[in-house]
């Protein structure tokens, strides 16, 4: 294998000290300016490449920004794609690992980028991870991090989320108005904020139409299409059964809709179904399933943004949160009164 140029063959080349070709490259102002062009000529003519991590590491900086997420589904996806617009755009490079939803995964996944001398970190944690030690650690090594979409409660980081109460709340506000009476909720592991959070909204929306809380109509479950399937099975297997669902995800959504279709019961008129992140598939379906949008390449967005203000300032931002709004998007699985349906 060919052995790619280095300062010492250019130095030596020309007969001068390595010293003096690195500042030669630099273009320091104290190099001859006939040594200078000597040096870049040389050079060019070679092909000589600096070598980016010895640089990095001079300047104390990789340009890489490590991103740590539960999955790739449809909605952390899209926020990622907003980080890599935006640290495309300043000159970073984003290096993405998925913890799939475990704690010890998630420690892996920080060492390991660690290792690879990121930047700094912008994470969504798992539904797993109650302690945040190893991103403090991170801190402890004046490593900036940002916090999006899921947060942990005990880390002074800057935070980018969806105002999820407000969604949940105009979630089951809708079914309300649609004359719906008994509604359940498919909330994820009660471990996490944003799970919470949409339950917090259903709850709203019950209590300002003075309607009662049911408990045994809050399930908790895993952000699966399964475990909602049978979630709903259980539901509609009750002895006065609810007449309408709400799920925290699409994905709880469908695995709804198929217990519900397996039952024979037909939306929206025996039962009515709200999912959230407005996800493609939602429109495709037969009925169309109503869902909560949330701005997730924006959100992506916000968050990089942030870490690359982050970068460049000495400002303390461990206090700033930044909260986007979700926007309800009904369908047919929902629409029992006669109402414009939006598309």
């Amino acid at each position: 294998m060919i052995k790619a140029p280095t300062i010492k063959d250019i130095a030596k080349r020309l007969n001068i000290s390595i010293s003096t070709v690195s500042r030669a490259l630099r273009n320091a102002s104290e190099v001859n300016p006939e040594t200078r062009q000597a040096v870049l000529k040389l050079a060019e003519e070679i092909n000589y490449q600096p070598n980016q991590l010895a640089l990095s590491l001079l300047h104390k900086q990789t340009h890489s920004i490590g991103v740590i997420v539960p999955n790739l589904d449809y909605v952390l996806s899209m926020m990622v794609k907003g980080i890599d617009e935006v640290a495309l755009e300043a000159g970073y490079t984003v290096m993405v690992c998925q913890s799939n939803e475990s704690y010890g995964r998630e420690i892996v996944n920080t060492r390991r980028l660690m290792e690879s001398l990121v930047d700094g970190f912008i994470i969504s944690i798992s539904s797993e991870t109650k302690l945040v030690d190893h991103f403090k650690k991170i801190q402890d090594q004046k490593k900036p991090i940002v916090i999006f979409d899921r947060l942990p409660t005990d880390l002074a980081a800057p935070k980018i989320r969806l105002d999820n109460e407000d969604g949940g709340f105009q979630a089951t506000q809708h079914l309300i108005e649609q004359g719906y009476k008994r509604i359940a909720v498919l909330a994820g592991p009660d471990t996490l904020d944003i799970s919470n959070k949409r339950v917090d909204g259903y709850l709203k929306a019950l209590k300002h139409n003075n309607m009662r809380v049911q408990k045994d109509l809050i399930i908790h479950c895993d952000f699966d299409q399964d475990y909602a399937y049978f979630a709903t099975k259980e539901l509609l297997g009750m002895k006065k059964r609810p007449d309408a669902i709400f799920t925290i995800s699409d994905r709880m959504a469908i695995g709804a809709m198929l217990a519900i279709k397996e039952k024979g019961l037909q939306m929206p008129n025996d039962i009515g179904l709200v999912g959230f992140n407005n996800e493609p598939v939602t429109k495709l379906l037969t009925p169309a399933i109503s869902s909560v949008d949330q701005p997730a390449f924006e959100i992506g967005k916000a968050a990089a943004k942030v870490f690359i203000e982050m970068m460049n300032s000495d400002i303390d931002m461990t206090s700033r949160e930044i909260v986007l709004k979700p926007k309800l998007f009904i369908r047919e699985s929902s629409q029992r009164l006669l109402h414009t349906v939006v598309k």
